[in-house]
C-alpha cells in the first residue's frame, strides 16, 4: 500500500484526509487519487534518468482527468497520446505540444491534419499506409512531419493477453525484420523527417529480461540506421513497468534498475531517451471507495454486493485482476475473516470485482477502498444500465476537490436525442 494512503485512528486516509469524510460529502462509488503519490511517481522517475538526456512523456490513456494532467504538467510532463481527444485534454491541462508523441495505430486524416497543426514532437508511426497519409498531409500543409517507426520487436513480455504488444501477432509497430526497409520508404517521403525509433513491449511488465532483450534489439537497429544515412535523434523505449496490485504480489523491478539497464544500453549511442510511462505514475495513485449494499449467501458461496460495478471500473472483468480491498474504518481484529466475491449491481455475471476474496466479514454500509485503481479505472468507465458515471476527487495535502461530478440521470439522457419524427 502506497504511503500516501495510510490508516490513521483506525480510518483510511489519503495523505490527510480521511476517505469516510469524502465520502461522506460526494457519496460512493468515487475515485480518489493523491497529489503526493502522483508527484513522488513522476519524481522518482526523472531522478532515476536525471543524468541522461530524456524526455518524459506521460501516457495519458492511463488516466486522463484535467486535475491529475495538470498536476503531472506542472511537474514538467510531455504527453503519449493515442486520439485527437487525448490531444485536446493534454493540452488544455498545459502539456505543450512539443513535447508529445503520438501514437497508436489507427490515427485518421483529421488527427493527423489536428496534430500536424500544433507542431506535436512526433508521430509514432505504426505502417506503411499511415506514412503514405501523413506524408500526404503534410505536403498539402506545406509543413515537414516528424516521424519516429515503432518497431515491433517480437518479444513476449510475459504479461496478460489483452496487454501485451510487443509480439509479431499483436497489431502494434512494424516487424523488426523490416526496419531497414521502412525507413529508407519514410526517407524517399518529401515531407517527412525521420527523428527516431520506437517501441512498446507491454504493459504490467515485472521482469528487466523483456525490455533488455527489446532494448538491445532497438540499439543494433539504431546503429544501422545511422549508417544508412538517417538521423535517429531519439530513442522512445515506451512504457510498461508494472506495479504491485496486492501486498502479496511479487514486487516489480525498482525504477532505478529499469533506469541503470536503458541507460547502460542507450547512453553510448548519444540518443535522446524518451518514456511514456502511465500505470507507474499515476497506478498506485488512486482508490476506488464503494460502499456495501448487501452481504448474500447462497449455499456455500458469499457474495458481498458493493454500489461499485464493472461500468466503474473494468479491470477485472477485462484482465482478470485481483485488487486488494481495504476496509475504510479499520475493524476489529476479532471479526471473522470471510471468503466472498465482491460484485456489483450490474446485470452481468462477469461484474465482479474480486472471486474468492477473503476479507474481515463486512456488513451492509460499510466502506471498502479498492487499492490501485488510479490507471485504467476511471478512463475505462461507463453508464452501462444507466448507471451515473462515476466522479473522482483528488486530495492534496488535508484538502480534497471534485475534479469529475457525478453524472444525473437527466444528464445521461440528455445525451439522446429523438429521431426527427418522433413528437
Amino acid at each position: 500500500m502506497t504511503p500516501c494512503f495510510r490508516y490513521r485512528s483506525n480510518s483510511l486516509h489519503a495523505e490527510d484526509v480521511a476517505l469516510k469524510a469524502i465520502a461522506d460529502a460526494v457519496g460512493t462509488p468515487f475515485y480518489c487519487y493523491s497529489t503526493a503519490a502522483l508527484t513522488g511517481n513522476y519524481s522518482a522517475i526523472t531522478r532515476s534518468f536525471s543524468s541522461s538526456d530524456h524526455l518524459l512523456c506521460y501516457s495519458v490513456k492511463a488516466n486522463s482527468n484535467q486535475a491529475v494532467l495538470k498536476t503531472l504538467a506542472g511537474l514538467g510532463a510531455g504527453a503519449d497520446i493515442v486520439s485527437q481527444g487525448e490531444l485536446h485534454r493534454a493540452l488544455a491541462a498545459g502539456m505543450p505540444a512539443e513535447r508529445t508523441v503520438f501514437s497508436g495505430v489507427g490515427k485518421t486524416r483529421e488527427e493527423m491534419i489536428f496534430a500536424l497543426g500544433h507542431n506535436i514532437l512526433c508521430f509514432n508511426i505504426e505502417s506503411k499506409c499511415e506514412l503514405v497519409l501523413l506524408n500526404e498531409i503534410a505536403v498539402a500543409a506545406g509543413r515537414r512531419a516528424p516521424v519516429a517507426i515503432r518497431i515491433n520487436p517480437d518479444i513476449d513480455a510475459g504479461t496478460h493477453e489483452k496487454i501485451s504488444t510487443g509480439r509479431a501477432r499483436d497489431k502494434f509497430g512494424i516487424s523488426w525484420r523490416d526496419a531497414q526497409e521502412i525507413y529508407a520508404y519514410a526517407a524517399s517521403m518529401p515531407m517527412l523527417e525521420i527523428k527516431g525509433i520506437d517501441m512498446h513491449i507491454g504493459s504490467q511488465i515485472l521482469e528487466l529480461e523483456p525490455f533488455e532483450t527489446a532494448c538491445r534489439l532497438m540499439a543494433k537497429l539504431v546503429v544501422k540506421l545511422r549508417g544508412q544515412g538517417h538521423a535517429i535523434e531519439h530513442v522512445d523505449i515506451g512504457g510498461g513497468l508494472g506495479i504491485a496490485y496486492r501486498d502479496s504480489d511479487r514486487e516489480p523491478e525498482t525504477i532505478e534498475d529499469y533506469s541503470a539497464l536503458v541507460r547502460r544500453i542507450f547512453e553510448p549511442l548519444k540518443c535522446r531517451i524518451i518514456l511514456e510511462p502511465g500505470r507507474f505514475i499515476a497506478g498506485n495513485a488512486g482508490v476506488l471507495v464503494t460502499r456495501v449494499i448487501y452481504i448474500k449467501h447462497s449455499g456455500v458461496f458469499h457474495f458481498v454486493i458493493v454500489d461499485a460495478a464493472m461500468n466503474d471500473l473494468a479491470r477485472p472483468a477485462l484482465y482478470d485482476v485481483s485488487h486488494e480491498i481495504r476496509p475504510v474504518i479499520e475493524p476489529d481484529p476479532r471479526r471473522r475473516i470471510m471468503t466472498a466475491d465482491v460484485v456489483g449491481p450490474v446485470c452481468e455475471s462477469g461484474d465482479c470485482l474480486a472471486k474468492n476474496y477473503s476479507l474481515p466479514e463486512p456488513k451492509s454500509g460499510d466502506l471498502l477502498a479498492i487499492m490501485c485503481t488510479g490507471a485504467y479505472g476511471a478512463v475505462l468507465s461507463g453508464t452501462y444500465n444507466t448507471r451515473r458515471l462515476v466522479s473522482e476527487v483528488l486530495v492534496h495535502q488535508d484538502r480534497f476537490s471534485v475534479v469529475r461530478e457525478r453524472l444525473s440521470y437527466e444528464a445521461i439522457i440528455d445525451l439522446d436525442a429523438l429521431a426527427d419524427w418522433q413528437s
